[in-house]
């Protein structure tokens, strides 16, 4: 596995197109996927390969001057539990912290209501953060938003 820090707007956007469309259990609204194409051209973007490959990508986007927000990541299936998704993670918190930011959030459904979630609630979890608040109507009332937190 081979973790590359990507700047280039219309590959960021290739692969964020290619892996959000191969897990259409997390992102199946078109309108949220099509946005998270969209936005990911001037983000801090990052993208795991096997070989040359693409399994898994994620981004990041300022929140407050002092805060930066996992904004989205997702990786295939097949390689979920073989620390792709760890790897992306550690290279974005260490350009977060060279960046200058002092915290990390991340927003996801509200363990307990989807299996699926629950799975990316662990995985957030294990990575340290923690709970700070969840907000029952933020995206609306069947996908609770709980946004996690951790100082860098």
């Amino acid at each position: 596995m081979n973790i590359k820090k990507i700047t280039d707007a219309k590959e960021k956007q290739r692969i964020t197109r290619t892996i959000l469309e191969a897990l259409p259990e997390w992102f199946e609204v078109p309108e949220s996927r099509e946005a998270y194409i969209r936005e990911s051209t001037d983000k801090l973007f990052f993208a795991a390969y096997d070989a040359e490959k693409v399994t898994g990508f994620l981004y990041l986007k300022e929140t407050g001057k002092a805060t930066a927000e996992l904004a989205v990541m997702g990786v295939l299936k097949e390689y979920h539990r073989c620390g792709t998704g760890r790897a992306l993670f550690e290279c974005a918190k260490a350009a977060a912290k060279e960046a200058g930011y002092s915290f990390m959030q991340v927003k996801t459904v509200r363990m307990g209501v989807y299996e699926d979630y629950d799975r990316t609630n662990r995985f957030y979890q294990a990575l340290g953060f923690q709970e700070f608040e969840v907000f029952p109507a933020l995206w609306d009332e069947a996908n609770p938003c709980q946004i996690y937190v951790m100082a860098l």
